[in-house]
């Protein structure tokens, strides 16, 4: 870009003072700082289009990523809820087994001998308070139930199995 100068810089002082005592545009220049010596940093159409460009392309990059942002966190909801609906599934399909098990004939009788309300062949009955604890030999108590320990030895058993129980 071409500089124009108006006025033509002056070094001397002008030789002919005004009458009314006021100092002239010359004077007053001579006082002040030379600006055509310093640079110009306009702004040319080539920077503007430049800067523009740049803005452009920043604001696009800005939307694509959040659009991309976005469609990530769409995608991760999705998963989220697909996750969240083959958890209800499950839960769903053990609530109506729970459902078949507990209208089946049996366990509303076992349920119904808790209330004291068993089938039409059971005797209910109860042990009194101060009644003394079951012999340890007596049906249904641990000493007689498969695989309870038993204070016979291996060997003993086998001589047992072999030649029958001893006198």
């Amino acid at each position: 870009m071409l500089r124009r100068i108006l006025h033509p810089p002056t070094d001397d002082a002008p030789d002919d003072a005004p009458e009314d005592g006021q100092p002239d545009d010359a004077a007053r220049r001579q006082n002040e700082p030379d600006l055509a010596s310093l640079p110009i940093a306009g702004i040319t159409r080539r920077r503007l289009a430049t800067v523009l460009g740049v803005a452009l392309a920043a604001w696009i990059v800005i939307v694509f990523a959040r659009q991309v942002s976005e469609a990530a966190a769409a995608t991760t909801r999705a998963e989220a809820m697909i996750a969240a609906n083959d958890a209800k599934r499950e839960e769903i399909a053990g609530l109506e087994g729970e459902l078949e098990r507990i209208q089946q004939p049996r366990f509303i009788l076992q349920q119904a001998r808790g209330y004291s309300l068993g089938g039409s062949k059971e005797v209910a009955f109860t042990l009194a308070a101060g009644a003394p604890p079951l012999d340890e030999r007596a049906p249904g108590s641990a000493a007689v139930r498969l695989g309870a320990a038993t204070s016979v030895s291996p060997l003993e058993r086998w001589l047992t199995l072999l030649f029958g129980p001893g006198s």
